[in-house]
């Protein structure tokens, strides 16, 4: 074996050739990266990166495995999306502008992109279009959710893809990391929150700095929505305020289409 091979077990293991990209958003999730000095230098050492904008000046076009962060929000970036998801024999959505269109959906939700256009740009010409995950344009391989991603479960899902072994998200809620945690519930804090809809896997990262969650990792299995409506009436929170939490990041979009659909039934027959 050749000296200095690293391996697991005693079988070698390779360090596939990766690159980490980024579209329409704040690199705030490679940054989470780089920010873990602790074990920064072990977490790099699985991997043999070949382009990375926030931390060197190389780059290549040969790699496996493609991190790709933010949304589409230009025909562009649906060009470049194509060309990496080519090139790629593994592509990870990388965050929740990745997964589900994150803060930049928001513009959305007011149906008119030109009325968008002029209020945040004035009478500056700037192409965009509605906010769509990766998944609206290419196939994805892989979902790493959060904004931004926890480091730690990064580090795990990349130590897992290194070694072959299966990748699996949390099926139930953020509310079951927080119990375990022993925070008091916002809830009688009257604070708005989504633990009980919102996958887990953050470790409750907002409620154990007492801030409600605000669903950036997308739904559970089986998340219930209208059971969740029905603890905000009880606390004194608007069902407004539920829909806004819900349409933030993008992840409840089908959701919340449903909560917004006008009602079908009749109306009642008077006299």
């Amino acid at each position: 074996m050749t000296t200095g091979q690293r391996t697991y077990m005693g079988v070698p293991v390779p360090r596939p050739r990766t690159a980490f990209f980024e579209l329409s958003s704040c690199e705030g999730c490679q940054l989470q990266l780089l920010n873990n000095e602790a074990t920064l230098l072990d977490f790099l050492d699985l991997l043999e990166v070949v382009e990375f904008r926030e931390a060197m000046t190389e780059h290549s076009d040969q790699y496996e495995i493609a991190f790709v962060e933010g949304s589409i929000t230009r025909r562009d970036e649906v060009l470049r999306l194509k060309k990496i998801r080519k090139d790629a024999r593994l592509l990870v959505a990388f965050g929740t502008c990745a997964c589900f269109g994150g803060v930049n959906q928001l513009k959305n939700r007011f149906h008119d992109l030109a009325w968008v256009k002029k209020a945040v740009y004035g009478k500056q010409a700037v192409e965009t279009q509605e906010a769509r995950p990766l998944r609206d344009f290419v196939e994805v391989d892989l979902s790493i959710l959060g904004c931004p991603v926890r480091k730690e479960e990064v580090e795990k899902i990349v130590t897992n893809l290194v070694l072959g072994k299966s990748v699996n998200l949390p099926k139930f809620p953020v509310c079951m990391e927080c119990k375990a945690n022993r925070n008091v519930c916002l809830f009688d804090l009257g604070e708005a929150c989504l633990g009980p809809v919102t996958r887990a896997g953050c470790d409750a990262w907002c409620p154990n700095n007492r801030a409600g969650c605000w669903g950036c990792r997308g739904p559970a299995d089986e998340a219930n929505l209208e059971g969740l409506e029905l603890v905000m009436k009880k606390y004194g929170i608007s069902r407004e305020s539920l829909l806004d939490r819900l349409e933030c990041f993008g992840g409840f979009e089908s959701q919340v289409r449903h909560l917004r659909r006008p009602s079908r039934k009749k109306p009642r027959a008077r006299g």
